[in-house]
């Protein structure tokens, strides 16, 4: 009789165990708010340049935007961050001013490039896959409430 009762109570533990496994794993470790910063140098004669916004990251997608959309000037950043840290990121966006870009190609033109890099702990960074070179860097923003 003994055996019998505690059968069900060792395989209610078990679920119960497997089940806080599964709610930890689909919480992702860099969902929260990162400053961000995007620089890209002089390059065959635009000037450099230097962007600093917020990002969220929500369930591993992160979003981040500098600018009023439509505008130009505006930048929006947008891709996965696995569990791991890679990023898979694409930047588009509004030319703001032709003397900051490649061919001084006309403000409000679009232009778009992806963005590989990884997260460690509380910070990231990453490089343009296409074009002129820029980086990107990421800083966890901690709330008083978090530290």
């Amino acid at each position: 009789m003994r055996y019998a009762v505690s059968l069900p109570l060792s395989l209610i533990v078990t679920l119960a165990i497997a089940s806080g496994a599964q709610e930890r794993k689909d919480i992702h470790p860099f969902d929260g708010t990162w400053d961000t910063i995007l620089s890209c140098t002089n390059n065959s004669g635009a000037y450099g340049y230097s962007d600093r916004f917020r990002s969220e990251i929500k369930e591993g997608m992160l979003h981040g935007e500098h600018g009023t959309k439509g505008q130009p000037g505006w930048l929006e950043i947008n891709g996965k961050i696995k569990l791991d840290g890679d990023m898979e990121l694409y930047a588009n966006g509004l030319v703001g001013a032709a003397a900051y870009a490649v061919g001084r190609i006309p403000a409000g033109t679009e232009y778009g490039y992806h963005i590989e890099g990884r997260f460690i702990d509380d910070e990231g960074k990453g490089k343009r896959v296409e074009g002129r070179p820029c980086e990107v860097t990421f800083a966890r923003v901690r709330t008083k409430d978090k530290d």
